[in-house]
């Protein structure tokens, strides 16, 4: 078993900047992947932005180039920096992490991009 603790949501205007930290309980390295979801009020939860063991990336169309993921060993932590945050980015902000038979999740964060 994993547990993920998430941080860094909240309040932030259009054109603001957030990083969301994601700390696992175990190694980094024991995932075959890492990543950020959210969901919206009556949507389906998205993914946002991945990263492989192996350090690949990927993002969803509507983040490229606004979102960037990364992971630091030493503090055995992923980061989701969004910058040039837009009302549609609200939602709630989930950390995922899967290894070859288990999906874990983080209890959410909440980011909501408003004027």
């Amino acid at each position: 078993q994993a547990q993920l603790v998430e941080s860094g949501g909240g309040l932030v205007q259009p054109g603001g900047s957030l990083r969301l930290s994601c700390t696992p309980s175990k190694s980094i390295f024991n995932f075959n992947s890492m990543g950020w979801y959210r969901q919206a009020p009556g949507m389906q939860r998205e993914l946002v932005a991945g990263i492989t063991k192996g350090g690949t990336t990927n993002y969803a169309d509507s983040v490229k180039g606004r979102f960037t993921i990364s992971r630091t060993n030493a503090e055995n932590t992923v980061y989701l920096q969004m910058n040039s945050l837009k009302p549609e980015d609200t939602a709630v902000y989930y950390c995922n992490a899967v290894t070859p038979t288990n999906h874990y999740w983080g209890q959410g964060t909440q980011v909501t991009v408003s004027s």
